[in-house]
């Protein structure tokens, strides 16, 4: 497909953000939510069920398999002990993936997680150097359960593997990345083929977030900067040979995670706690920024628990985006006009908007068999990129990219805004061809192999953030 073609026929505008302005003479950026970091009330008040972002890409030292990332708890400081980051017990966090191009999921991994105390008469983490992931100097630790669940028949996959611990600091954990983060990775018990890690990472997002001070201190004076740089997240990770996931119609794969929980949980007078009930989705995550920008306000925590068979009530949202018209209003010298794909008629119709956010690209990564649901949509037939990749992904001509699936190093923001405020659009703003936040790469680097994230910034670090 060539690159002309992919701007005639993309759309990949749902995902959007929250107020943008881009590097346009004396403006600086401005970008918004990270993506799903705090983004609705509930979840805000809850961080271990707080999903703050999903990944789905062919794997590009295995391409004959799929990886997925997904990550927990926004902004995790890394010397935030005593009591560091743990996974939330009595909670199902899931990868589902639909394959036939409908609605539900077909398939399911889930993790379940349990906390472990060799001393719970300490406070402390560790009472010496931790240098394997059963080291007894390690005090507190956690480990999970693998499920598959496959048209409803369920499959444990692992049993009682080790998590991955914070990384507390130098002292403490002297060879972290080798011994603890690297030692994480676990085969499946019957199906080699299947990896899985859990862990603390470094936050593979980046963006400068605070445009919340005023348009970055009222004047744009205050842009280019990585908020999350030096912040940790949990994450897991699996990889899975692209045969396992492929459906009856094509290679198209659709993704989300949720983390649900039984319905009733009952704090007793002494700090123990009861869990009952039916178990309820309370946090739901696909594409992201959508739960941020598209979703009001009043809808955010519904939305987390709604499924994707339900997402043509947002239709309205997606047609008409209120950025747009907030963009407009603020910067009218450099968005004179706001997008419209079809201004033929009364209104705002963003036809464009709608392919990404419910129904994948015709060409590109739309099932042969589409109903209209949220998700993030990975073509898998479409090889990892080798060479002339470019972190702006299809908008820039690189297939293998955001928002088909979505990779680490994918820059959401800035394809998001620059979509959003037209720019596969005919007769678009000219600012949109090269608005963004000023920030263009993560503060790490990722891993070049399994799990590819970053390996988590050290609690030791005097100064994370800088």
């Amino acid at each position: 497909m060539s690159r002309m073609r992919i701007r005639s026929t993309l759309a990949v505008g749902a995902t959007t953000l929250a107020l943008a302005a881009g590097a346009f003479a004396q403006l600086g950026p401005v970008a918004s939510n990270a993506s799903s970091h705090r983004e609705a009330p509930l979840t805000a008040a809850d961080p271990q069920i707080d999903n703050t972002d999903v990944y789905a890409f062919v794997s590009p030292d295995k391409p004959n398999t799929v990886s997925f990332v997904s990550s927990w708890i926004p902004f995790e400081e890394p010397a935030g002990g005593p009591n560091f980051y743990t996974w939330a017990e009595h909670t199902n966090y899931d990868i589902k993936i639909s394959n036939d191009g409908d609605a539900a999921a077909e398939i399911t991994y889930r993790w379940n997680f349990r906390t472990h105390y060799r001393n719970a008469d300490s406070f402390i983490y560790n009472n010496g150097p931790v240098t394997s992931l059963d080291d007894e100097n390690l005090l507190v630790y956690q480990t999970y359960d693998l499920t598959r669940i496959k048209h409803g028949n369920e499959k444990k996959l692992i049993n009682d593997a080790l998590v991955a611990p914070s990384n507390v600091g130098h002292a403490s954990m002297p060879n972290y990345n080798a011994d603890l983060f690297d030692a994480a990775v676990t085969k499946a018990d019957d199906y080699p083929s299947i990896s899985s890690w859990v862990g603390q990472s470094d936050d593979p997002f980046f963006l400068d977030l605070r445009v919340f001070d005023l348009l970055y201190g009222g004047n744009l004076s205050e842009a280019g900067d990585d908020t999350l740089d030096g912040f940790n997240v949990n994450t897991f990770a699996l990889q899975v040979p692209k045969k396992q996931l492929r459906g009856p119609n094509d290679g198209v794969i659709g993704v989300w995670s949720t983390a649900s929980r039984p319905s009733m949980r009952v704090q007793g007078s002494d700090g123990s706690q009861t869990f009952t009930g039916k178990d309820v989705q309370v946090s739901r995550l696909g594409m992201p920024l959508v739960n941020e920008v598209v979703v009001p306000v009043g809808a955010k925590d519904y939305f987390n628990a709604s499924k994707p068979k339900d997402d043509e009530q947002y239709l309205a949202k997606v047609q008409d985006p209120e950025l747009p018209h907030l963009v407009n209003a603020v910067y009218p010298t450099f968005f004179p006009t706001i997008p419209d794909s079809d201004s033929g008629t009364a209104g705002i119709q963003r036809a464009d908007l709608i392919q990404v956010f419910l129904t994948g690209i015709p060409t590109l990564n739309q099932p042969t068999d589409v109903e209209a649901a949220e998700m993030l949509r990975l073509n898998m037939d479409i090889p990892p990129c080798s060479a002339d990749c470019s972190t702006l992904g299809v908008i820039d001509g690189d297939l293998a990219g955001f928002p088909n699936g979505r990779r680490l190093d994918d820059d959401i923001i800035d394809v998001a805004l620059r979509v959003t405020m037209g720019v596969l659009l005919p007769g678009h703003d000219a600012a949109a061809d090269t608005i963004g936040d000023g920030v263009d790469a993560n503060d790490s680097s990722f891993n070049t192999e399994f799990p590819y994230v970053a390996y988590p910034h050290s609690g030791s670090a005097a100064a994370p953030h800088s």
